[in-house]
């Protein structure tokens, strides 16, 4: 690896996160953060999940995790329930409320995205959507998760 090859990522990276917005404090123009709009997309498609399944997930930490999963409560945005395979765990759910909430935040992503994509002739989608699937693999070989 060459010195550059970091430089020139970490350039990619700078570039996207400010497109995207990453760097502003709310998401999307939302109330929310970056890392709680990832846990209500976790939360979303899959049936259920602990607040342990969440910190292996992200690899958060647990007392910001479990600020998160206050707010959501106080919110109405999530159900816990007792787990039926460990009496000391809670499994989350998204309540309707949080359903409805994520569903808004997914359709306000997918109009940021469009916006970036407009202009561009659906080849050069196609390309870049190639461009994107080959660094991902990439980057998943250099992490050992081939």
């Amino acid at each position: 690896m060459k010195p550059q090859h970091v430089q020139e990522l970490r350039a990619f990276n700078r570039f996207y996160t400010n497109i995207i917005g990453l760097l502003d404090r709310h998401i999307l123009n939302s109330n929310y953060s970056l890392p709680e709009v990832r846990i209500l997309y976790e939360l979303y498609h899959r049936s259920a999940l602990t607040a342990s399944d969440i910190i292996a997930l992200f690899d958060i930490d647990k007392g910001y995790l479990s600020r998160i999963l206050k707010k959501f409560e106080k919110s109405k945005l999530i159900n816990k329930i007792n787990s039926p395979s460990d009496k000391r765990a809670s499994v989350i759910q998204l309540s309707p409320k949080g359903k409805k909430e994520f569903e808004i935040l997914n359709r306000a992503s997918d109009k940021q995205i469009e916006k970036f994509l407009k202009n561009l002739p659906d080849k050069d989608c196609d390309e870049l959507i190639k461009k994107i699937n080959e660094a991902q693999k990439l980057l998943k070989k250099g992490l050992g998760h081939e």
